[in-house]
């Protein structure tokens, strides 16, 4: 009996559509059937994204209030696998992920079937991910797998590659800092994944509801900044409460405030950044043990 995957996603720069094709390149065959559909706002956001636009999200992404989407058509109910591919975007997922994730059509589409998560991002995504699996467990899928893909420069030079490549498009190499975005080694190497979930449904292991991506580096938790996730998410609640409290979307105030935001941040990444990471590099022989345990709780379903 022929098995259907289902591959939902929102791509506003093409690189995670980039991933997704890597990943699915060798998973459809005469037995398998993939339907790609991507998530489609009512209002698309731009890209590259404008300065103020780009923060002008940043409220509704911290609470995940989601925005209008049309429905997907010639879609199925009966799916033996759903795969979703999200961004994070400021500790949650991205806006039109979050708004399908809330949608009736998720309800009818995802409610008792096995979940596999794509995640492309910067470095940091385990909170994006709790809200994610928060999310699925709401509509009853059942998750059995996680893959997190991140930026090559790392946390400090992403500080700068990023936005550079979010406002610009532009994601070369320039000065001493690596290119943004995802290595293409990697996007490539994605391919591995698709091999194991294709294996896998030719076996009717999907239906046992346990992960099928164990053992090929689905994930690499960084024990070290598991804390700085949690007091940005803990500032971006308070800043974004702020920004949404100055007026609705696009308006001046908002730009007022997100420029004093914009400010403090800047402030932040020249002075407590610096400092935070000489913080980690001595308390860390001091919490391994418990690093360690985060790690491998973050890690699950799939693990390293």
């Amino acid at each position: 009996m022929k098995k259907k995957v289902l591959v939902l996603y929102y791509s506003q720069t093409g690189q995670l559509k980039c991933v997704i094709d890597s990943f699915i390149k060798d998973l459809p065959d005469s037995n398998i059937e993939v339907d790609l559909k991507p998530i489609k706002p009512k209002r698309d956001y731009p890209f590259p994204w404008p300065f103020y636009q780009f923060f002008d999200e940043f409220p509704e992404s911290v609470y995940l209030d989601g925005c209008e989407i049309e429905e997907i058509e010639d879609i199925d109910k009966d799916y033996d696998l759903v795969i979703i591919g999200y961004t994070v975007w400021y500790m949650a997922p991205s806006i039109p992920i979050t708004a399908f994730m809330k949608s009736e059509q998720a309800k009818k589409i995802l409610k008792n079937k096995p979940v596999v998560t794509l995640i492309v991002c910067r470095d940091m995504w385990v909170l994006a991910q709790e809200k994610m699996k928060e999310m699925l467990k709401n509509i009853g899928a059942i998750h059995i797998d996680n893959v997190a893909l991140t930026d090559r420069g790392g946390s400090v030079a992403s500080l700068v590659t990023l936005p550079r490549f979010l406002w610009t498009g532009r994601k070369d190499a320039f000065l001493f800092f690596p290119p943004a975005g995802i290595d293409e080694i990697e996007i490539k190497r994605a391919s591995r994944f698709g091999k194991r979930l294709k294996e896998a449904l030719k076996n009717d292991k999907e239906k046992r509801r346990e992960p099928l991506l164990k053992n090929l580096g689905a994930v690499n938790v960084n024990g070290k900044l598991i804390a700085t996730e949690k007091i940005a998410n803990r500032s971006f609640k308070v800043w974004g409460k702020l920004i949404k409290m100055a007026g609705p979307k696009y308006s001046v105030e908002r730009k007022v405030v997100i420029t004093i935001y914009f400010t403090f941040l800047l402030s932040l990444i020249f002075t407590v950044v610096p400092l935070n990471i000489v913080i980690r590099k001595i308390v860390y022989p001091f919490q391994k043990e418990k690093i360690k345990a985060m790690e491998e709780y973050y890690e699950l379903p799939s693990g390293r």
